[in-house]
């Protein structure tokens, strides 16, 4: 490039002498060429230096604007509103059905009705203004109102339950000769019966569960509980849980005391008997022990050695416990006024109900469910996407809703992960609706990570989804780093900061990723972004240079556009690297700009080849000029190379691209043109508008069609269909048109006839409408998506006691009649293209039914396999339809492979896992190595022997480049051989070529061996001493056809037998689907099984 950029400064010279010109803007008359006949008007003349070294000036002057990188100061230079995000109103919240809202409604107003505890001050306490409000939300007038009030105040009150979590005490009295106390807690509820009536002429004096009471009788035995003793502290921890029944919120209380123990028998252990007591006088017997082991009143006699001491005691009315619950320390309380007490006692409170009378608990919808559904209802009354700055919403509640919200997760017994996990569900699915700040949907992240030590007691469902918000968040914000430029450019401030929110949020739900059992993620998630950028980077190259400089246009023509679109790439690039970078980098560690510029360095560099290459002969005066400022932004572009680490300049795709722009320079000094350059010039306009009108035509048929409102309900589109049928015949009718325009004296060399430019254009015209003919099939059959998925759920909602016929008699129907529709309204072509898509579609919904419905009954996968059946024939028609080997490929072998797994038993499915590892072929044989084996089954002692020879070409898996490997060997399926252990080999150190030579004997029968699966497993590890083992491969033998199992033995020695060679693999996705199968299923024997594969996953590295 040094030989140019030398050119560079003399023509700088010769341009400091030529005055000032600047160039006519494009809308003024006779700045454009109007006849293909004859240079345009603005075109430079012969001799007209002037206005070339005007235009040589202004295009020297751009490319010393770019000296230096950009800072993003610079770059930053709009604060208005981020551009909107896209929504799609079919992922976010489901839209509930009038029977679901009436029963959230009852729900809703059962929750404030009946709620107990105390407010607090950010809560609303009027409750006519919370039962307003629920009112507002639903949507009631006053007689519907009126009535949902009266049925539930007629319904039966819920059954309170108090959870009490006796944390720990602080600063106890020291009770023992060692200066510390053996303290115990003891704590229940006080009935309302049992309230003190204490005259008020006596000293004040508290109830204590170690003194004989007072109150007329002991307390029932399933009131009180007691904690362990923790021995020679001041400062005890219990953190233990305990939950009582409440009968009366309103006049109940929970008494707690603390004693130090000292008895020789365990009061502890006495205590605990009393919920074994039934009746009154069993109780008080053991009340009887328990009083003899303790002093009264601290008054006991100097024998007394072994009597428990009192520490301190409390008395919290139930009505007081916030509705919130409380998490506070309690000052200990003396039961009398003579006592000496001193300390605090740390209690975790919260009321609950255990038994609610509504529509939803009657059908077992967990407190979970409607916490959730109650919950986005509030969310969607609560944001209005009308309202303005909508987007910036950071989940601000009124009061009245965070107070419904409040009651109802504290009587629904929800956890603070489980609040966490509900809250971020919803937003995250109503934010891909209805955009909210990226700001408080990371703060529920963080909420979930701060209380994710509780993630074990989270059940599988409600994990589950957790994992598909995961799963489905992250689908969505892939879909915005796609379009990266378009929703976060970098010029806009606000944009940016959203962008990098958008990647916290990403970054931080890897955080969750080891723990889950049912893993969201596919794979790394920053490989998922480096893939979505990558691709989002060639799509927005591919409209860019559609846009500027499309292929079908001559290269004298596609030359300007090229030069922009080198011009948006140099600044896409500082872009990426005063912005973007850096968030990538520090959040999710991907180098952005290294990614993006090789990218689309390459692709520039390509066109800019095949540009030059195509006008070497074709060079005039004018395009030599645009060569010139397309090789001084290349030059730019280049210099981004200075700052990518670990650069080489022979994996750069411009390097040597000056050479083909050196021609360029002498035609700079040529005033003549060509005129017949000109004349082609204007031929291929004529047909690239053509093709754009054409374009432009069908995509004014179906938007046309789009602003028309049909029927309701109407699911095939008469105009639609008549748009599709426009769409092909316009196609053929183009077609023929272009093909017209080809020479009558055409050379062999071009196809049909055609000139290149030509063809080029009639093909993107072909490959243009093919797509619209695809886009409006998809928007025909998308009318037929929530059709298909009703009565695909009817099928799987279907009753064991409906025959299969019956229950697909109603899918077979309505396709029967909306198919009679299409045939009476397409062309055949079209009609085809429609019966795929809708065969697809179909194969879709019942896959999302079936993994909807996982552990299911065998009866339920065999209705799906009658149905596919029965689509098959109808699809098919008997030869009038589709082909059958269509019907069959694609997404129908993934389905009846699903059906037939799922129709197996749990140990079918694990035979199958080990059919499939014997079925599986290396496909490079010696990629992973070799295994030489030997192994015969000995009747007489009813043993398999296994001979372990050698091993060669085993990966290199240590730094040194070699490896220490030693072989598992391991029987399967482990039903099978239930008493079989696995047996290794010696480790071989710093070798790829290990010689074991060991015997391994496995006491088994021959009827096992001949089992369906049966199978040897010989596993590769590398052995390592300060990290775990590392994968090698692994090979299978079926022990059905060894010998004395196959055939019985015929004299000889079987140890002469020849060995056998077993190619080693990896495992590979194609031979998992039984694995899926039984992680789905909640069998024991299913999850162990699972579960010690991942053990052993856990040390395989990842396929190179």
């Amino acid at each position: 490039m040094t030989t140019l950029l030398e050119i560079k400064s003399s023509v700088l010279r010769q341009v400091q002498v030529c005055p000032s010109f600047r160039r006519r803007p494009e809308g003024e008359p006779g700045s454009t060429g109007t006849d293909p006949q004859e240079p345009a008007a603005g075109a430079w003349k012969p001799g007209d230096g002037v206005e070339f070294f005007a235009q040589m000036r202004l295009i020297l002057k751009k490319g010393e604007g770019r000296q230096g990188l950009p800072c993003p100061e610079v770059l930053l230079r709009s604060g208005a509103p981020a551009p909107a995000e896209p929504v799609d109103p079919n992922r976010g919240l489901r839209v509930l059905t009038q029977e679901e809202v009436e029963m959230l409604y009852e729900e809703a107003l059962y929750t404030v009705l009946y709620r107990a505890g105390t407010m607090g001050p950010d809560q609303v306490d009027d409750q006519e203004t919370l039962l307003g409000y629920l009112q507002q939300v639903f949507g009631t007038n006053p007689e519907e109102y009126a009535e949902a009030i009266e049925r539930v105040k007629k319904a039966k009150a819920p059954t309170y339950a108090l959870k009490v979590s006796v944390v720990r005490a602080k600063n106890l009295l020291a009770k023992d000769p060692n200066g510390f106390s053996d303290p115990y807690c003891m704590l229940g509820i006080l009935p309302a019966s049992g309230a003190p009536q204490v005259p008020g002429s006596h000293k004040e004096q508290r109830f204590s569960f170690r003194k004989g009471s007072k109150r007329g009788g002991p307390l029932p035995a399933k009131c009180i509980q007691v904690t362990e003793v923790k021995s020679s502290t001041l400062n005890p921890v219990w953190k233990e849980n305990f939950l009582f029944e409440i009968e009366d919120v309103s006049m109940d209380q929970l008494h707690l005391d603390i004693w130090d123990h000292d008895d020789d028998v365990s009061l502890v252990e006495a205590c605990r008997k009393l919920n074994e007591v039934i009746g009154l006088k069993g109780m008080s017997r053991y009340f009887k022990q328990i009083v003899k082991s303790a002093r009264a009143n601290g008054t006991a006699g100097p024998t007394d050695d072994h009597t428990d001491d009192f520490l301190g005691c409390l008395n919290i009315p139930i009505r007081e416990v916030p509705v919130a619950g409380e998490d506070r320390w309690f000052k200990l309380e003396p039961r009398s006024s003579a006592s000496r007490v001193q300390g605090d006692c740390q209690l975790v409170l919260k009321l609950i109900t255990t038994q609610r009378d509504t529509a939803m608990s009657r059908r077992g919808r967990s407190g979970f469910l409607s916490y959730m559904l109650l919950l986005g209802r509030l969310l969607q009354f609560e944001h209005r996407p009308e309202e303005r700055n909508s987007s910036s919403w950071r989940g601000e509640l009124s009061g009245p809703a965070a107070t419904v919200l409040c009651l109802h997760g504290a009587q629904s017994n929800l956890s603070a992960l489980q609040l966490a996990v509900l809250h971020w569900v919803v937003s995250s699915r109503h934010h891909q609706t209805c955009t909210l700040d990226y700001g408080y949907l990371l703060g529920l992240l963080e909420d979930i990570q701060a209380h994710w030590e509780e993630a074990s007691s989270l059940p599988q469902e409600q994990e589950k989804s957790l994992a598909d918000s995961f799963s489905a968040f992250c689908e969505f914000g892939l879909r915005l780093l796609r379009q990266l430029r378009d929703y976060f450019p970098a010029t806009n401030s606000t944009a940016v900061y959203r962008l990098e929110l958008l990647l916290k949020c990403l970054s931080k739900m890897q955080v969750f990723q080891p723990s889950f059992e049912i893993c969201p993620f596919e794979a790394e998630l920053n490989m998922d972004i480096a893939a979505a950028l990558k691709k989002g980077n060639h799509e927005w190259y591919d409209r860019l240079l559609n846009t500027k400089s499309p292929r079908e246009q001559p290269g004298p023509q596609r030359l300007a556009g090229l030069v922009e679109l080198a011009d948006a790439v140099y600044e896409d690039l500082q872009a990426c690297y005063g912005i973007y970078a850096s968030l990538f980098h520090s959040i999710v560690e991907i180098d952005f700009f290294t990614l993006t510029f090789r990218q689309l360095e390459r692709l520039v560099a390509k066109e800019a080849w095949v540009l030059t290459e195509e006008l070497s002969p074709k060079m005039s005066l004018e395009v030599a000029s645009g060569l010139f400022e397309l090789y001084l932004t290349l030059a730019d572009i280049q210099r981004f190379w200075s700052s990518i680490p670990g650069r080489d300049i022979r994996s750069l795709a411009l390097a040597g691209i000056h050479a083909p722009f050196l021609p360029a320079v002498k035609l700079w000094l040529q005033v003549l043109r060509d005129q017949s350059r000109w004349r082609l010039q204007g031929a291929v306009n004529v047909d690239t508008d053509l093709c754009e009108a054409t374009l432009f035509y069908t995509e004014l048929l179906r938007k046309k069609v789009d602003t028309q409102p049909g029927p309701a309900g109407e699911a095939v589109s008469e105009p639609l269909c008549v748009v599709l049928n426009n769409v092909e015949l316009l196609r053929k009718a183009a077609g023929q048109v272009l093909r017209g325009l080809a020479w009558p004296e055409a050379p062999s060399a071009l196809e049909g006839g055609l000139p290149r430019p030509l063809l080029s254009c009639t093909q993107a015209l072909d490959e243009d409408l093919q797509q619209e003919v695809h886009t409006v099939t998809a928007h025909l059959t998308s009318k037929m998506v929530a059709d298909i998925r009703k009565y695909v759920q009817h099928i799987s909602l279907s009753p064991d006691s409906i025959q299969n016929e019956e229950a697909v008699a109603p899918l077979l129907k309505y396709l029967d009649e909306k198919l009679a529709l299409l045939n009476a309204s397409l062309v055949k072509e079209n009609l085809s293209r429609v019966l795929e898509a809708l065969w697809e579609l179909l194969l879709q919904t019942i896959l999302q039914a079936l993994g909807a419905n996982l552990d299911v009954s065998a009866d339920f996968y065999g209705r799906f396999h009658f149905t596919l059946e029965a689509l098959v024939n109808f699809f098919h028609a008997e030869g009038q339809g589709l082909p059958l080997e269509s019907l069959r490929d694609g997404s129908y072998k993934k389905l009846e492979e699903e059906l037939r797994l799922h129709q197996c038993s749990t140990r079918e499915c694990i035979e199958q896992y080990y059919l499939d590892k014997l079925k599986q072929r290396s496909l490079e044989q010696n990629r992973f190595g070799r295994l030489s084996v030997r192994c015969h089954y000995e009747a007489a002692e009813q043993r398999l022997v296994v001979e372990v020879l050698h091993a060669a070409d085993l990966p290199a898996l240590d730094a040194n480049g070699l490896s220490d490997p030693f072989v598992i060997v391991e029987l399967g399926p482990p039903h099978l051989f239930p008493l079989v252990r696995s047996q290794r080999t010696q480790v071989k150190s710093r070798t790829l070529h290990p010689v074991y030579d060991e015997l391994f004997y496995f006491s088994v029968p021959a009827e096992a061996c001949r089992r369906r699966g049966a199978c040897v497993l010989f596993t590769v590890m590398d052995h390592d001493w300060l990290s775990t083992n590392d994968f090698a491969g692994e090979a299978a033998l079926g022990l059905g056809s060894i010998g004395g199992i196959a055939r019985p033995q015929v004299g000889g020695s079987t140890r002469a037998r020849q060995p056998v060679t077993l190619h080693l693999r990896r495992p590979r996705a194609q031979v998992r689907s039984a694995l899926r199968m039984l992680e789905g299923r909640s069998s024991k024997e299913a999850q162990e099984f699972v579960k010690r594969l991942k053990e052993l996953e856990k040390s395989m590295e990842a396929d190179p």
